[in-house]
């Protein structure tokens, strides 16, 4: 499926470059009306980044985020900084029906995983994201991607699987913004040697042309943001690229 994307500072839908807060694009104070519209356009799920919150977990937009899930009926995943139980809770509180967990999923399993026995796998989705070296190792980045971890992808996953691990949103952090298409390989693999685990496919969507191969990588869905902000296709189109592949 199609998951549409929104990252918010300060109440404004914006796209940082590669992580980095000081290359930001601005796309307007509207995140609710936006929501609606890729409602009203046929998705089933949204997801939604706190930039705010994930650089000042005291900050955290709770009230925006209150508001934007009581705005539309479909299910909505939200991430941003989640570093501790009372940020799992609060977000589920808000309404959010899954939370994205990143970093910390990778610099504190033992805490991650109590969080999975007590609220269940269905409502956890690790973010992972990856820089793929020369010798095709795929390196876990934390930190708003500001340093690697000594993690790589396929470690995290199986650490996670015991607890029935079972959404991982994965990114090609190369990828990221560029509109530059999906890393298919990368997901193949995982794909099918994970068959347990539904991927969610991240970074590079730019036409629908991207779009197209991603069902048959074996990918659940994928997040798409800067693409539908800057028109590039409607999300109705995206949909029926995706129905149709």
């Amino acid at each position: 499926m199609i998951m549409p994307a929104l990252d918010l500072i300060d109440g404004n839908v914006v796209r940082l470059h590669q992580g980095d807060y000081d290359q930001r694009r601005d796309y307007g104070s509207f995140p609710l009306s936006r929501l609606q519209r890729y409602e009203q356009e046929g998705a089933k799920w949204l997801h939604l980044v706190d930039l705010t919150g994930a650089k000042d977990p005291a900050k955290r937009q709770i009230a925006l985020l209150k508001k934007l899930l009581a705005g539309v009926t479909i299910p909505v995943q939200v991430g941003g900084g989640i570093r501790s139980e009372a940020d799992v809770k609060a977000l589920l509180e808000a309404g959010a029906s899954r939370v994205v967990i990143g970093s910390t999923a990778v610099t504190q399993p033992e805490l991650v995983k109590q969080w999975f026995q007590q609220y269940g796998a269905e409502v956890i989705v690790l973010a992972l994201d990856i820089r793929i070296n020369a010798d095709g190792v795929k390196q876990v980045a934390i930190s708003g991607w500001q340093e690697n971890s000594n993690a790589t992808l396929e470690y995290v996953i199986e650490q996670y699987l015991p607890v029935g691990l079972k959404h991982v949103l994965c990114t090609d952090i190369s990828r990221d913004g560029t509109l530059s298409g999906s890393n298919i390989a990368l997901y193949q693999e995982i794909s099918q040697q994970y068959p347990q685990v539904q991927f969610q496919a991240s970074g590079g969507i730019g036409s629908l042309t991207d779009i197209s191969p991603l069902p048959a990588s074996g990918v659940a869905g994928v997040i798409v943001g800067r693409a539908l902000l800057e028109e590039k296709f409607t999300l109705t189109e995206a949909i029926q690229c995706w129905q149709n592949a």
